[in-house]
């Protein structure tokens, strides 16, 4: 599992690769919510594209995290999910809350 960043004007780029699951959920959410917290932008892309596996722990982690930026008012959006993350997207009705981008 990893978790990186970037700030580019009044973006928070993320790319999460690798297991988003139960045994990564403590420490994609610890670094997640520091990457949130230590940056001033006006939205966030998280990129999919490496992200091999996710079950319904690392759901969690990502409602956790959109909830938290609702409350700030930053929107949360999804680039490049992997096959397997737009498939669990679609099927949980995800991208109603966090949009799909190109």
């Amino acid at each position: 599992m990893q978790v990186n960043s970037r700030l580019f004007q009044d973006t928070l780029y993320l790319t999460i690769a690798g297991e988003l699951d139960e045994h990564s959920a403590n420490y994609a959410r610890i670094n997640l919510d520091d990457q949130m917290s230590n940056a001033d932008f006006k939205q966030i892309i998280i990129d999919l594209s490496n992200l091999d596996f996710m079950d319904s722990t690392g759901i969690g982690v990502l409602i956790g995290r959109y909830k938290k930026m609702k409350k700030r008012g930053v929107p949360i959006f999804i680039s490049n999910p992997s096959s397997h993350a737009d498939k669990i997207f679609r099927m949980t009705a995800l991208y109603e809350i966090m949009p799909k981008i190109n």
